[in-house]
């Protein structure tokens, strides 16, 4: 004969299911807002220059993005870097797209179109200045680059905008001073090699693979930055945002014996006004919900920290990013 609780047992139990039924509920709520469909549909993500971190950030958050949003379709576009993506959005041909804060501000104060309507969603990661030369080569510092072959970088790329910065603040002329070869980085790591340049800049997230693979291949150095930091500051403006750092030994164990001192500068989720509220607050929720699953293969990507992520500064945070932290604020 079946047994049949106490009505005491049975009050409790289902208090208990009522309980576990709130719980469940109010994370639901936590991770899916209440009441609201998933934003579906297309947009454009401007990334980076082919074999950089930005192109590789926007590859594996676009797979992220597929778990979350799995009716958003989200078309990535290759470009030449930080400069080129803040144009993209600000006209509207790119929605979403990383820049870094002194390619932002840049724009803000050259007054061109669409710079008021920019918008912040989160900071992503710091890109670290990278000035490598030849295991044996003599140049030490910035300003031992007079007269060399120097790749900077090519017109409109983040890292040409930091490249003519470092060597004005080390004293030379960027045009005059230097021969200068416009091409990419992931160029200029061939050319490095062939011994047909002296040195090249680069600006990216640590580890960067196509350095990290050049200093398994070959000899290469990285040259301390620390000594312009003052100058750069002086100049006010864009230049504001770069800070003294220190690339870890561990970074490229084959070109460092020991830390590093450079500059960095950090990287920003961008998007404008014209985004949808629900849209920005979702792809800013994958961005801190998916920093492990990106930072295995995108290891700057690790350092994305909810507590920092809402300072977008020079850019205002867009009302649905600014939801999105609300809703996990603890």
């Amino acid at each position: 004969m079946p047994r049949t609780l106490p009505r005491i047992s049975r009050r409790r139990a289902l208090q208990g299911a009522a309980a576990g039924l709130v719980v469940f509920g109010l994370l639901l709520w936590w991770l899916v807002p209440f009441g609201e469909d998933r934003p579906g549909g297309r947009i454009v993500f401007s990334t980076g220059g082919r074999g950089g971190v930005y192109e590789d950030y926007g590859n594996l958050l676009q797979r992220a993005a597929a778990d979350d949003l799995p009716d958003l379709d989200i078309d990535l576009r290759t470009s030449k870097g930080s400069k080129e993506n803040v144009e993209r959005v600000a006209a509207g041909r790119a929605d979403f797209t990383i820049a870094a804060a002194d390619a932002v501000e840049q724009y803000k104060l050259s007054g061109r179109p669409g710079a008021d309507r920019l918008r912040g969603c989160a900071r992503l990661y710091d890109d670290y200045v990278h000035l490598v030369v030849a295991a044996g080569s003599g140049i030490d510092k910035a300003s031992d680059l007079k007269g060399k072959r120097v790749v900077v970088g090519p017109e409109g790329s983040g890292v040409r905008i930091i490249a003519d910065r470092v060597l004005e603040a080390a004293g030379l002329d960027p045009d005059k001073d230097i021969e200068p070869f416009e091409v990419a980085s992931q160029e200029g790591d061939d050319l490095l090699e062939k011994g047909d340049v002296d040195a090249f800049f680069w600006s990216g997230g640590l580890t960067t693979p196509f350095v990290k693979e050049l200093s398994e291949r070959t000899g290469i150095r990285l040259v301390p930055l620390g000594d312009v930091v003052g100058a750069l500051h002086a100049r006010g403006g864009p230049s504001d945002y770069y800070r003294a750092s220190v690339m870890p030994a561990d970074a490229y164990p084959a070109a460092q014996h020991g830390p590093v001192e450079t500059i960095a500068v950090a990287n920003l989720l961008v998007t404008t006004d014209r985004t949808d509220d629900s849209l920005t607050e979702w792809l800013t929720r994958v961005v801190i919900d998916h920093r492990d699953g990106i930072g295995s293969s995108v290891h700057a990507a690790q350092v994305v920290d909810l507590r920092t992520a809402l300072y977008t500064d020079p850019l205002a945070l867009h009302d649905g990013a600014r939801r999105y932290y609300r809703s996990v604020k603890p």
